[in-house]
């Protein structure tokens, strides 16, 4: 079972407090989706009066990670992880509430299945969009997860 949503906001207060305070929070998570908002306000903006590319970032990664990291907790083994890699699109102006979803849930249980099964690590790409009030997508993140057994 996934865990809530409140207590892993909760979670980023304490461990990712830049994303806490420009305002990322997870909405929804499970082991195939999840989905973050993050609202443009004036400690989050750049000067061109739109959201910085790199809270968008945090909230598209939210969402890819949190994924990663509540699978790793279900499997009971020590696993790190960490992003290799990553891409992003920009493709209009970030204003308003974004809400960032990765639908790449399947490619998780996997990449852990076979670091557990080989002891060697995994790598594998998800896709996490931004969409704005109008559903207008605003960016594309893709971020290259590694996963390896813990020593």
């Amino acid at each position: 079972m996934a865990i809530s949503t409140s207590k892993f906001n909760t979670f980023t207060f304490f461990k990712l407090p830049s994303a806490w305070w420009c305002g990322v929070r997870l909405k929804h998570l499970d082991n195939q989706k999840a989905i973050a908002t993050v609202t443009h306000r004036w400690i989050n903006q750049n000067p061109f009066k739109s959201m910085f590319w790199a809270v968008q970032g945090m909230a598209a990664e939210l969402v890819t990670g949190a994924m990663v990291s509540d699978q790793i907790r279900e499997s009971g083994r020590k696993i790190s992880m960490l992003v290799q890699n990553n891409t992003a699109n920009f493709s209009k102006k970030a204003t308003g509430k974004i809400t960032f979803t990765c639908e790449d849930g399947h490619l998780i249980a996997d990449a852990i299945q076979k670091t557990i099964e080989t002891g060697e690590g995994q790598k594998f790409w998800m896709k996490s969009f931004g969409v704005n009030k109008d559903g207008v997508l605003v960016s594309t993140f893709n971020f290259e997860w590694t996963v390896r057994l813990k020593k």
